[in-house]
């Protein structure tokens, strides 16, 4: 059995946000196969559900790490078999900050997002991730449960959320992992979590080794991941650390089935990877 673990927004996912139909097709005969399809990402579960749903692939074999490792679903079987979430006492001082240097965060319910104000980073967000909001002012006192993460988003300044990051680091330490899923998006999720830390849990968990997994990605927070399967693949549009951090460099971006294509060739040769120098 071979697993693969694959980001969807800029890697599996072309540039209108689809998995396009020679991606699909291959990932039908991968899983037809008796593989293991993961998709991975940053994105809360029930936007990464409707991924699935869209795209038609609805064969045995698929599952969901969601919020950066934070949550692990089990779409066969319908359940989460890993929850990480972040404790109500850390929302309020992250909250905090990010207000005091005028960053839009929000963060999550179950199956809504939760934020202060209708602004144009929610806007933009929500092009992609179609969940419902809910507007509250003190969101560890709206929320019931704890949540699996929290999003700093600012699309003109990057440099408050580099702000943000100096001014937690100290405090956060062992509490509060956090990192970029791309230029203008923070992520800030449980310090256990984390997209590398899913893969080697879900290798456990099936008693797969590393060396049959392979994981793609463009995005800084998707370097764990490639660096902890056996076969770390970026792609042609990635970011330039994720490409330092991988095997292989797809020929082609996201929006020219460069996953696909990658894998394709891949797949010709024996799986017992050895990393490149």
């Amino acid at each position: 059995m071979k697993i693969l673990f694959t980001d969807l927004d800029g890697t599996l996912l072309n540039n209108e946000s689809k998995v396009s139909a020679r991606t699909k097709a291959f990932l039908g005969t991968f899983l037809a196969e008796g593989n293991k399809l993961v998709f991975s990402s940053g994105r809360p579960l029930d936007s990464i559900l409707e991924v699935k749903r869209l795209s038609g692939l609805n064969a045995p074999g698929i599952l969901i790490i969601a919020n950066n490792g934070a949550l692990i679903h089990d779409c066969d079987r319908g359940q989460n078999i890993l929850e990480l979430p972040l404790p109500l006492s850390l929302v309020s001082p992250l909250q905090k900050e990010a207000d005091s240097l005028g960053l839009h965060i929000h963060t999550y319910t179950r199956d809504s997002i939760v934020c202060s104000r209708e602004d144009e980073e929610l806007l933009f967000y929500r092009r992609r991730v179609h969940l419902p909001y809910v507007l509250a002012d003190d969101y560890a006192s709206f929320l019931t449960d704890e949540p699996y993460k929290m999003l700093a988003i600012d699309l003109h300044d990057r440099s408050k959320l580099l702000t943000f990051c100096d001014r937690i680091a100290d405090w956060a330490q062992g509490k509060v992992q956090y990192l970029f899923s791309n230029d203008w998006y923070l992520e800030l999720f449980h310090p256990a979590a984390g997209k590398g830390n899913a893969v080697r849990f879900l290798c456990d968990y099936f008693h797969v080794p590393l060396s049959h997994t392979y994981a793609a990605g463009d995005a800084d927070n998707d370097i764990s991941m490639i660096q902890a399967a056996g076969c770390g693949i970026a792609m042609a549009n990635a970011a330039p650390k994720v490409k330092e951090a991988a095997d292989i460099v797809t020929r082609l971006d996201n929006d020219k089935d460069g996953l696909a294509d990658c894998l394709q060739m891949l797949f010709a040769m024996p799986c017992d990877w050895q990393r490149i120098p």
